[in-house]
């Protein structure tokens, strides 16, 4: 390791957007667990970016990755060797780069927002528990940092030509949602099928399709995943609204 811990907490807390997170501190997150790849997360950016739901699909999926269920259940680092045997792990995850594999939870106001993701070829060491504890506290820092630098530049918005912040854009478009419609879109974030909406409501699933549709054009999205991520930008507008892994996974497709 040639970058200590306390450098990498002063760089965390330096930056100012995810843009230099990720250019800045993520490689030296690499280079200081000697990893073969790195990244961090957040899962309203995942969900807002089709090119990467292949990875919600995959990588963060609760149903199939004991990883990222150990995570989602316990919000503490975890490694693949903590909650499964090798040969298992080469069946859930095949990839020679993703041999040994560690995540640490980014969590804010209770909920896990994010992730950070550490991966080494077979021929490196494994990960062990002192690697896992100073993830843990890295993720401290980077909690801190999702719940204020992160956080105040979502609800500032980035300005746009006409001078309107892009959260307040997002806030005038899910102002055209009726009531019924906030309804639906909460039970969509909640995870539920259009038959268990339409069961819940009282209304046919064709009903759900059809009011689906028309918020879609209300909100300018294209997918269920996009349309809970914009709403999430708004959380007045939902306030029971629940961005949990399994629940981001099961809005991917539907």
């Amino acid at each position: 390791m040639t970058i200590s811990l306390q450098l990498l907490f002063k760089e965390i807390d330096q930056v100012t957007d995810e843009q230099d997170l990720r250019s800045q501190v993520v490689p030296k997150i690499g280079e200081y667990f000697a990893t073969k790849r790195s990244g961090i997360f957040f899962f309203d950016q995942l969900l807002a970016d089709r090119n990467l739901q292949k990875l919600l699909k995959v990588a963060l999926s609760v149903e199939h990755n004991p990883v990222a269920r150990y995570l989602a259940e316990r919000h503490t680092p975890v490694h693949e060797g903590l909650v499964t045997s090798p040969k298992a792990w080469a069946i859930i995850c095949p990839r020679p780069d993703h041999w040994h594999v560690m995540a640490g939870p980014i969590v804010n106001r209770g909920q896990l927002v994010g992730v950070v993701g550490c991966t080494r070829e077979q021929s490196m060491p494994a990960f062990d528990t002192q690697n896992l504890a100073d993830l843990s506290a890295m993720c401290l820092h980077l909690s801190v940092w999702a719940a204020t630098v992160r956080s105040r530049s979502v609800s500032v918005g980035e300005a746009s030509p006409t001078g309107i912040g892009k959260s307040q854009h997002q806030s005038f478009k899910s102002d055209r949602l009726t009531p019924r419609e906030l309804q639906i879109a909460e039970l969509v974030a909640l995870g539920r099928t259009n038959a268990e909406i339409g069961r819940e409501l009282w209304i046919t699933e064709n009903s759900v399709k059809q009011a689906l549709k028309r918020m879609f054009r209300k909100l300018e999205v294209s997918s269920r995943a996009e349309m809970v991520a914009q709403l999430s930008a708004t959380k007045h507008h939902l306030p029971s609204i629940k961005m949990s892994p399994s629940n981001l996974m099961q809005n991917t497709h539907q």
